[in-house]
């Protein structure tokens, strides 16, 4: 069987199970030996880290259970912490694993930042934004960011921004490197509605903390700190301190994961 699983990863020390420590992968394998009374281990798409969420996580696991997946879904559920849902179930195809079977994944990075002086709005920060996004006290220039996260786009020795999760190959193929401006009003309604800024990364893998270094650069340069050209030359530099610090955990979200040999898979 397979699942598309959304989560809020804020309380959780990331997917993967660890011991004495609440984890999506540990809480996903506690609710089925509580409705099955089996232990039963549950594969990921994507290792997110600690406080990281999803939209579009893809897991399997073989499950013990005589009756529909659809009534083991809405078990599984029953059994889940409210901060993480199945989206949908089922049957796994043949030879599929959620992690080697992907073609490529996308994740979302989402920033709010004060407008420029031109709206007359000064943004303050937002609690009911930041388990989602990050608040950025500063302007930001969104088309040097734009024009710096065009860089990404192809394939490269990404060595600067992340670590292999195994072996040494640190080549990646990024397919899409985009900021956009958003306008949402999802707050209450005694607020303006706030101009946000969400960066969406798609590539065939990724390195251990790409997504969220590759974000704390390319924040450098929309504070105006780093130029444009200084982003090419810390992607081929291939050395890990030339990358910005990460950016905190709280904006990132793993969107979706994609499998061109099976597409119409876990298609809501």
């Amino acid at each position: 069987m397979c699942s598309l699983v959304s989560y809020d990863g804020t309380d959780f020390h990331g997917f993967q199970y660890q011991s004495n420590t609440a984890t999506i992968q540990g809480a996903l394998e506690d609710a089925l030996l509580a409705l099955t009374k089996s232990k039963v281990r549950v594969v990921g798409a994507g290792r997110t880290d600690a406080g990281v969420h999803a939209s579009g996580q893809v897991v399997s696991a073989q499950v013990p259970w005589r009756h529909s997946i659809a009534d083991l879904k809405r078990a599984w559920n029953a059994h889940l912490p409210t901060e993480i849902t199945i989206l949908k179930a089922e049957p796994a195809p043949e030879q599929f694993h959620p992690r080697f079977s992907a073609g490529n994944r996308t994740y979302r990075y989402t920033v709010y930042f004060t407008p420029s002086a031109a709206t007359g709005q000064v943004v303050k920060r937002m609690p009911l934004l930041e388990r989602f996004a990050l608040y950025d006290a500063r302007p930001l220039d969104v088309i040097a960011m734009q024009k710096a996260a065009s860089f990404l786009v192809g394939e490269y020795d990404f060595a600067t921004f992340g670590q292999p999760p195994q072996g040494n190959n640190t080549y990646r193929r990024v397919f899409q490197s985009q900021w956009q401006v958003v306008t949402t009003n999802l707050l209450p309604v005694s607020f303006e509605p706030i101009q946000q800024v969400v960066f969406t990364i798609t590539a065939n893998a990724f390195l251990r903390n790409m997504v969220r270094n590759v974000v704390g650069s390319l924040l450098k340069v929309g504070r105006g700190d780093w130029q444009v050209e200084e982003m090419l030359a810390a992607l081929h530099a291939r050395d890990r301190g030339r990358s910005a610090p990460p950016a905190p955990p709280n904006g990132l979200v793993l969107e979706a994961v994609h499998y061109p040999q099976y597409p119409g898979l876990l298609k809501l």
